[in-house]
């Protein structure tokens, strides 16, 4: 049973050491610099530009899957041209990581109150770490994570167990709940074992519903008040 609390002016303790984030489509939308990055990309070969809000489909599953299903949405796509264009893809968002990319409404005020209650924070995504480590320092917040693993870290992605296994030995270990977008990150959270929450504000590819999480949110604000019942 979740806990309930007689006291309103005392926080209700959380049963989590760590608190884990997918990065795209959860800590961070970086749909306007991903979208900015396809769309100079399919560019170079006369393709319109997509709208920031139609990419958000094609995110989730890494850079080559997002730049084939652009590929394929604006005329189709072969073999060769996704391979010629990815590295142009790549390089023009290696360049421009952090131009539209924003946190979440909430979340750093939801970090910070984790953090006053000694909750650590961690991030597993399946970006590179070329993106990954960059995006996060300019973007000012690498230090608020006890650890940040990326999708080529230790050789293998969500929903694999291992890089939420290995974010987690990172930050230290202890009780853990994850939280993501896309069905890598809830069923990657669910093969190692770990609570999960699903995001319905991210970069979903179908009704939040369909990832089955324990649970969902639709803002940060929800987040601590979620934390405080879970059952310990």
């Amino acid at each position: 049973m979740a806990a309930t609390n007689p006291n309103p002016a005392t926080p209700l303790p959380i049963p989590f050491d760590i608190v884990g984030f997918d990065l795209d489509g959860t800590l961070i939308d970086t749909s306007g610099d991903l979208a900015a990055a396809v769309n100079y990309a399919i560019g170079t070969i006369g393709r319109p530009p997509f709208p920031v809000a139609a990419i958000h489909p094609f995110v989730g599953k890494g850079a080559k899957v997002m730049l084939q299903r652009a590929l394929d949405a604006s005329g189709g796509y072969d073999e060769a041209t996704l391979l010629a264009l990815l590295p142009v893809l790549l390089d023009y968002y290696e360049q421009n990581l952090a131009i539209h990319s924003i946190p979440y409404p909430g979340l750093i005020d939801a970090m910070e109150q984790l953090a006053a209650r000694g909750v650590k924070l961690a991030i597993c995504t399946n970006k590179a770490e070329r993106f990954t480590i960059p995006l996060m320092h300019q973007l000012g917040l690498s230090d608020r994570f006890a650890s940040i693993v990326a999708g080529d870290t230790v050789g293998v992605a969500k929903p694999d167990p291992a890089p939420i296994r290995e974010m987690i030995a990172r930050a230290g270990g202890g009780r853990t709940i994850f939280i993501g977008d896309t069905i890598n990150d809830i069923a990657g959270a669910r093969n190692a074992g770990v609570a999960n929450i699903a995001v319905s504000f991210g970069f979903l590819d179908g009704p939040v519903e369909n990832l089955e999480a324990d649970a969902v949110i639709h803002h940060f604000d929800e987040l601590l008040p979620l934390l405080e019942r879970w059952p310990a």
